[in-house]
C-alpha cells in the first residue's frame, strides 16, 4: 500500500466586509474552514483548531551591580483576551502512534468548517509595536501516526471600535502660552502662541484644521509649526516603556521680530495609522497634536492638543457642520450650528407658508456669498427649507410683525 501525502494545508475566513478581509469586533462570531489537500490515502487521529487572543510587551534595561559586574532585567506581561480549541476530526488525545480510532481521508480536497464566538466584553484592537503587540490568530493541527504534525497559523485583525460621535470627543481643543526670551541681562518682548482644533476625535484619511495666532514680540525668527504624535506606552512588573513617533508634520512660514502670522484652518492631514488603544492594561495608543514655535538657540514654545484617532467616523451631516463653523470663525461654537433632526410638518403647513413664498425665499442672501460657498449644495437646500418648518407653539403669533424674520448668520470677514 503506497501511503499518501499531504499536499497543502491553508485557514480561510468568512469575511463579514466587502474587502475580503477578516476584520471583526467583539462579540462577533469568527468563522471559516480548514482546506486539506492530500494525494492518495492517509490515515489522521486528529486535526484540531486552536484561537487564540491576547496582549504582550517585552523589553530589556541593562543593570549596574558594581564596577565590573552587569545584569539585564527582562520585563515581560501578557493578558490573554480569549482561548478557544475544538477537533474537526478524531479525538483529543494524540501522543501514541495507536492504530485505533484512525479516520481515512481520501485523495483530494477537503473543506471543514469551524466557528466560535469572540467575547462580548471588549478586545484591544490588533497592533505591532516596538515593545508589544496585541494579535489574534488560529492555529490548525494535523496529527497523523509515525508522522511530526502539520501545523499552520493565520492571523486575523479584530477592531475596537471607536466612535468619535460622542460628545467627549466632539468637543474643541483649544490652549494658549507664550514666552520671554532672556539672554543675561537682556529681555526681549515674549512670544505668544494660541491654537485651536474643532474637535477632539478623528479617523485616518481626515484633515486636522487647524487654527492658531502666533505672535513674535522677541529679537529673533522663529517659525511656527505644527505635528502630529503617536505615543505607544507598554507596562509590565510596575515599570512603563514609552515610545513617541511623529507620524506628520508642517511648517509654517517664518516670522521676523514684530511679525504675526494667523492659520485660519491650515490642514494637516492623518495617513493611515492604527487606532488609539485606551482601554488596555498593558498596552496604550495615544495621538496628540503639537503644534509649536521653533526658536533658534533656545527651547521651543509648544501646545499639545490630544487626539482620538477612532475607527467610526463622523456622520455625514456633522462633517458639512463642522465644515461651516471652520470657514465662518475660529471663535465661533461649532457645535451650536448642528441641527436636530428634521421635524415632521403638521398638515396645515401648506396653508401657512404657499409656494410663491417659499420659492422667493430660495433667492440667495446678498453680502453672505462666503457663506453660500462654504454650505455644499444639499445641506444649503436643507437649511433653507428648515427655515419654513412651522415656529413652536409659543411663538405662532409674531410679536415684531415689521421686523425682517430672517436669522441667517452672516459671515464674517476672512
Amino acid at each position: 500500500m503506497v501511503l499518501g501525502k499531504v499536499k497543502s494545508l491553508t485557514i480561510s475566513f468568512d469575511c463579514l466586509n466587502d474587502s475580503n478581509v477578516p476584520v471583526y469586533s467583539s462579540g462577533d462570531t469568527v468563522s471559516g474552514r480548514v482546506s486539506l489537500e492530500v494525494t492518495g490515502e492517509i490515515r489522521v487521529k486528529s486535526l484540531k483548531i486552536h484561537a487564540r487572543g491576547h496582549a504582550k510587551v517585552r523589553w530589556t534595561e541593562s543593570r549596574n551591580a558594581g564596577s565590573n559586574t552587569a545584569y539585564t532585567q527582562n520585563y515581560t506581561e501578557e493578558v490573554e483576551y480569549f482561548n478557544h480549541k475544538d477537533i474537526l476530526i478524531g479525538h483529543e488525545r494524540d501522543d501514541d502512534n495507536s492504530e485505533e480510532g484512525l479516520h481515512t481521508i481520501h485523495s483530494g480536497r477537503h473543506d471543514y468548517a469551524f466557528s466560535f464566538e469572540l467575547p462580548q466584553t471588549p478586545l484591544a484592537t490588533s497592533f505591532e509595536g516596538r515593545h508589544g503587540s496585541v494579535r489574534y490568530w488560529v492555529k490548525a493541527e494535523l496529527h497523523r501516526p509515525w508522522f511530526l504534525p502539520v501545523k499552520l497559523k493565520k492571523e486575523f485583525t479584530v477592531f475596537e471600535h471607536i466612535d468619535i460621535n460622542t460628545p467627549s470627543l466632539l468637543s474643541p481643543q483649544a490652549g494658549t502660552k507664550e514666552k520671554t526670551l532672556c539672554c543675561w541681562f537682556c529681555t526681549s518682548g515674549p512670544i505668544s502662541l494660541s491654537a485651536k482644533i474643532e474637535r477632539k476625535g478623528y479617523t485616518p484619511g481626515e484633515s486636522i484644521q487647524i487654527f492658531a495666532e502666533i505672535e513674535n514680540c522677541s529679537s529673533r525668527v522663529v517659525v511656527p509649526k505644527a505635528a502630529i504624535y503617536q505615543t505607544q506606552a507598554f507596562y509590565a512588573k510596575g515599570k512603563m516603556k514609552e515610545v513617541k513617533q511623529l507620524v506628520a508634520n508642517l511648517r509654517g512660514e517664518s516670522l521676523s521680530s514684530g511679525k504675526t502670522e494667523t492659520w485660519n484652518g491650515k490642514q494637516l492631514k492623518i495617513p493611515p495609522v492604527s487606532p488609539s488603544i485606551l482601554d488596555c492594561s498593558i498596552i496604550r495608543v495615544e495621538y496628540s497634536l503639537m503644534v509649536y514655535v521653533d526658536i533658534p538657540g533656545a527651547m521651543d514654545l509648544f501646545l499639545n492638543l490630544p487626539l482620538v484617532i477612532g475607527t467610526i467616523p463622523l456622520h455625514p451631516f456633522g462633517s458639512r457642520t463642522s465644515s461651516v463653523s471652520s470657514q465662518c470663525s475660529m471663535n465661533m461654537n461649532w457645535l451650536g450650528l448642528t441641527l436636530p433632526e428634521r421635524p415632521e410638518a403638521p398638515p396645515s403647513y401648506a396653508e401657512v407658508v404657499t409656494e410663491e413664498q417659499r420659492q422667493s425665499s430660495l433667492a440667495p442672501l446678498g453680502g453672505c456669498d462666503d457663506f453660500e460657498r462654504a454650505l455644499p449644495g444639499p445641506l444649503f437646500a436643507y437649511i433653507q427649507e428648515f427655515r419654513f418648518l412651522p415656529p413652536p407653539l409659543y411663538s405662532e403669533i409674531d410679536p415684531n410683525p415689521d421686523q425682517p424674520t430672517d436669522d441667517r448668520p452672516s459671515c464674517p470677514s476672512r
